[in-house]
C-alpha cells in the first residue's frame, strides 16, 4: 500500500496541515510531524470512516406484544360561558370561577341558566365599605407551635493577627525627578523634600535623583518601588486586532544558528548559489545577514548569524524576530558550546527548532551521532519517536538541500504564518551602521503592514522618513511587504540593533515619540552619573593601591558588532587594571574621538573602520594611538596583553639555603661571629639573609663575612661548616637559623 506524507495529504484536501494532523490522530494513528508517512488505507479510515461508522439507529416502532402506548387524552368541549364545560355541573372538587356576570344572590328578572335568563349585576364602589362592620383593634399574630431556639455558638475570643497590609509596588522610572518621584508615590512634593533633608540630601523639584536615592526615599517613607528602566520598558510588538480577510500567508523568516565554523554562511551560500563566505573577515561571519530564497513559488527569509563566542547577543536577537530556528552542527565536529548556547535561546523564544547535520561528505563524520549528543540536549529526532526533524546535509556537494527546503516549508505551513499586508508597517532592526556617503543604513524585517518610500518611521530615539530601500540583493525597491528585509536609508541617527520599529502618520509624530524616549534616557544617564561620586579621597586611595586605567574608544562599523565588542570587553578581569570606554559609536574614527582619546590619555580601537579626514594626521600630531581590527577575538587578544603590560612587577622571594648556629664567638673588631653548618642550599657573602629564633624573625639584613676556616669564600654548599658574621648585628645565639633568600621580579598576568 503506498505511502503519502502528511503536508502532501493537506495539499490534496485543501485543508491546513494542523486539521490532518488532528484527523489522523482522532482516529487512533500515531502521527507527530507534517513529515510522517500514513497509509492510504488509514487515510481512508480517518477521513471516510472506512465503512466501519455504523448508521444512526430508527426511531423505535411499537411492537404488538408491547405494552400500547397511552391513549391521548381527548379535547374538553368548550364552555359556553367560559366557566364550567357544558351541559352539566361544576365537576366534584371544582369550584365555579366567578365571572363578570354578576354576583351570587343578584340576579336580573329573567336570569338563570335554566330560563335563559341573564344575570344582572349592579356594581356600588362604596357599597362594601358602608355595610362592612368596623374592623376590631389587630393584635400581633400567635405564633403555633414550639418556639425554635437558635443553638448557643461559644464565641472566639482569640485575637485575630490581621497583620499590617502590605504596600502596593509602586513602578518609578530610573532618573526621576523628584516631583516625578512625588507623583509616583501619591505624595505632595514637599513631603518628599523634606524626607531627603531628613536624610541629609538637599533636591529641588527639578533634580534628577539616582536608582539609590530613590530606594532609600522609597524606604523612609514606607513605601515599595520597582525602579523601571528604559530597557526594561522595550516596546512590545503590539498585537493586532486584524480579520481573517484582511490576513494573507507571509514568508516564514528562518535563522540559522550554530557553532563558528560549521557550514552556516557556506549552506546559505549553496542555497542561494553565491559567495559570501570569501568576503567574510577570517571566514566567519560577523554580521547578521538577511537574505531571501524562492523555493517551488514559496518564499523564505533567513537569518545567517555569527557563531563565535562573542556575538551573542545578535544569536539572541536572530532567535526573537524568527519563525523557525535551523541549529547547524558538523558531522565530523558534533556538538559544541555555541551550538548549545543557540538552542537555549531558540527554546527561550519559544521558536520551533530543526537541526540540519552538516559536512556529511567530509570524512569521519557521524551524523548519528550528533544525532545522540542532539538527544540529549531535548532534541530528538522524529525517526527516533521525537519532534524535531533532522536532515542530513552537505553545503559544499549540494546534497539533499531540495530536501532541506522542502522541510522547512512544511514546518511553515504546520504555524499558518500570516500578516495583514494593508497597513502600516512594523517590525524589527536587525542591523544598523553609519555609511560616509549614505548616512545612516538600517537594515529591517518587515513583519507586518506594507513600508513604502516616504513613510515617516521611528525606531527607539531615533525618527526618519524612508528616502530609500533596497532588497538583499541591492536593488531599489518601492515598497516593502511581510516577511522581506530591505535596507532604508533616512534615519536621522543609527538605532540600536533589535529596536522596534513602525511607521507612523508623518514626521511630527515620529520626532515626538523619539523625543520622548531619548529624554527618557538622557535621564537616565545623569541618574546614572549622580550615583557615581568620586572624591579626591578616593583618587588619592586608588592611586596608594596602584590602580590603573585604560582609556578607550570604541568605533565600529555596525551596531551589533560594537555591542558584542563592548560585551567582551566587559568580560575581561578587571581587579587590578580597569577598562573605562570613554566612547562607543558606528562609523569612522574622526577628529572628535582623537581629541577626546587625546584628553583621556586613550587609544582609539576601530572595527571594520578606518580614520576619515584628517583624523590620521591629528592623531600623528597628538600621540594618539589607533588600532583597527577585522577579527573581534584580535582586539580581546591584544588588550588582554595590554592590561598585563601595565601591571607592575611583582617581587618574588626564593629561598637560596639555610644554616644553624652551633656556636658563637667574638673577636674585638669583627663582632659576634657564628660558628654554622649549612643544613640546606647554598650561603653565599653579601645575599640577603634572616636571622630567626624559636620561630620569630629577629633580624633581617645581609651576610658581610663568610669564612670557611681562615679563608674567605664566596659561598658554602649543604653539609659544610663555616663562620658567618651579620651586618649590624651581634646578637646571635646557639640555635637560631639563619635563612638565606633572594628577591626578584616577575611580570603579572590577568586572573
Amino acid at each position: 500500500m503506498a505511502k503519502k506524507r502528511v503536508h502532501e495529504i493537506a495539499k490534496e484536501k485543501g485543508i491546513p496541515s494542523k486539521e490532518v494532523l488532528a484527523k489522523l490522530q482522532e482516529a487512533g494513528f500515531d502521527v507527530k510531524a507534517a513529515a510522517s508517512s500514513v497509509d492510504e488505507a488509514d487515510i481512508a479510515k480517518a477521513f471516510n470512516g472506512g465503512g466501519q461508522q455504523e448508521a444512526a439507529p430508527p426511531p423505535p416502532r411499537p411492537s404488538a406484544d408491547g405494552p400500547a402506548a397511552p391513549p391521548e387524552r381527548p379535547p374538553q368541549p368548550a364552555r359556553p360561558d367560559g366557566g364550567q364545560p357544558a351541559g352539566g355541573r361544576p365537576q366534584r372538587g371544582e369550584r365555579p370561577r366567578p365571572t363578570r356576570g354578576g354576583r351570587a344572590g343578584e340576579s336580573a328578572p329573567g336570569g338563570g341558566a335554566g330560563g335563559g335568563r341573564r344575570r344582572r349585576v349592579v356594581i356600588d364602589s362604596q357599597a362594601s365599605r358602608r355595610d362592612r362592620p368596623a374592623p376590631p383593634p389587630q393584635q400581633p399574630p400567635r405564633r403555633r407551635g414550639r418556639r425554635r431556639r437558635t443553638p448557643w455558638v461559644e464565641p472566639d475570643l482569640t485575637p485575630k493577627d490581621t497583620g499590617p497590609e502590605e504596600e502596593p509596588i509602586m513602578p518609578v522610572q530610573s532618573g526621576a525627578t523628584v516631583a516625578e518621584v512625588a507623583e509616583s508615590l501619591g505624595l505632595s512634593a514637599a513631603e518628599v523634600i523634606k524626607k531627603l533633608m531628613e536624610l541629609g540630601e538637599m533636591a529641588t523639584l527639578t533634580q534628577t535623583l539616582s536608582d539609590e536615592a530613590i530606594e532609600v526615599l522609597a524606604d523612609g517613607l514606607g513605601k515599595k518601588v520597582e525602579i523601571v528602566h528604559a530597557a526594561d520598558e522595550v516596546e512590545e510588538e503590539p498585537v493586532y486586532d486584524d480579520s481573517d480577510e484582511e490576513l494573507q500567508d507571509r514568508p516564514p523568516v528562518v535563522a540559522v544558528m550554530g557553532h563558528v565554523d560549521h557550514g552556516k554562511t557556506s549552506l546559505l551560500d549553496a542555497i542561494r548559489e553565491t559567495e559570501v563566505v570569501a568576503g567574510e573577515a577570517g571566514g566567519i561571519t560577523q554580521h547578521i545577514g538577511a537574505y531571501q530564497v524562492r523555493h517551488d513559488g514559496d518564499v523564505i527569509t533567513f537569518l545567517d548569524t555569527p557563531g563565535h563566542e562573542a556575538f551573542t547577543a545578535m544569536r539572541a536577537r536572530g532567535a526573537q524576530v524568527t519563525d523557525i530556528a535551523v541549529i547547524v552542527v558538523a558531522a565530523d565536529d558534533g556538538v559544541m558550546p555555541q551550538t548549545v548556547e543557540a538552542i537555549d535561546h531558540a527554546k527561550a523564544a519559544g521558536v520551533p527548532v530543526m537541526v540540519a547535520v552538516n559536512k556529511i561528505d567530509k570524512e569521519g563524520s557521524d551524523p548519528n551521532r550528533v544525532r545522540g549528543e542532539l538527544a540529549s540536549q531535548g532534541l530528538t529526532p522524529a525517526d527516533w519517536g521525537g519532534d524535531t526533524e533532522f536532515v542530513d546535509v552537505s553545503a559544499k556537494t549540494g546534497q539533499n538541500l531540495q530536501g532541506l527546503l522542502e522541510t522547512l516549508v512544511t514546518l511553515a505551513e504546520i504555524q499558518e504564518l500570516k500578516a495583514n499586508p494593508d497597513t502600516r508597517a512594523a517590525g524589527n532592526v536587525i542591523e544598523s551602521r553609519l555609511d560616509p556617503g549614505r548616512g545612516p543604513v538600517v537594515t529591517v524585517l518587515i513583519q507586518r503592514g506594507q513600508m513604502r518610500v516616504g513613510d515617516a518611521l521611528v525606531a527607539g530615539e531615533h525618527p526618519g522618513r524612508a528616502r530609500a530601500m533596497h532588497s538583499f540583493r541591492g536593488e531599489r525597491v518601492q515598497q516593502a511587504t511581510p516577511g522581506m528585509p530591505v535596507e532604508v536609508l533616512g534615519f536621522d541617527g543609527v538605532p540600536e540593533a533589535g529596536e522596534h520599529f513602525r511607521v507612523v502618520e508623518n514626521e511630527r509624530e515620529a520626532r515626538r515619540l523619539a523625543n520622548e524616549r531619548a529624554t527618557r534616557l538622557k535621564q537616565e544617564a545623569l541618574a546614572r552619573r549622580a550615583g557615581v561620586r568620586v572624591s579626591l579621597e578616593d583618587v588619592m586611595a586608588r592611586a596608594e593601591k596602584g590602580e590603573q586605567e585604560l582609556n578607550l574608544v570604541l568605533k565600529a562599523d555596525v551596531a551589533g558588532s560594537l555591542e558584542a565588542l563592548i560585551d567582551e570587553i566587559a568580560k575581561l578581569p578587571q581587579e587590578q587594571i580597569t577598562v573605562n570606554v570613554v566612547r562607543d559609536g558606528v562609523g569612522g574614527i574622526s577628529e572628535s574621538d582623537v581629541m577626546l582619546a587625546a584628553a583621556s590619555e586613550g587609544v582609539i580601537i576601530g572595527f571594520n573602520v578606518r580614520p576619515v579626514g584628517n583624523a590620521r594626521q591629528v592623531a600623528d600630531r597628538e600621540g594618539v594611538e589607533i588600532r583597527t581590527y577585522s577579527v573581534i577575538y584580535r582586539i580581546i587578544e591584544e588588550l588582554r596583553d595590554a592590561m598585563e603590560g601595565l601591571l607592575e612587577p611583582e617581587e618574588v622571594e626564593e629561598s637560596v639555603g639555610s644554616a644553624e648556629v652551633r656556636a658563637t664567638f667574638k673577636a674585638s673588631r669583627v663582632g659576634t661571629i657564628a660558628g654554622c653548618q649549612v643544613t640546606e642550599g647554598t650561603i653565599r657573602r653579601g645575599a640577603r639573609a634572616r636571622l630567626v629564633r624559636d620561630g620569630t624573625v629577629v633580624y633581617d639584613g645581609r651576610i658581610g663575612s663568610l669564612r670557611r676556616f681562615k679563608d674567605d669564600v664566596r659561598e658554602v654548599t649543604s653539609g659544610l661548616e663555616c663562620g658567618i658574621v651579620l651586618e649590624n648585628f651581634a646578637d646571635v645565639k646557639e640555635g637560631d637559623v639563619i635563612e638565606v633568600y633572594e628577591t626578584r621580579q616577575v611580570e603579572q598576568s590577568l586572573a
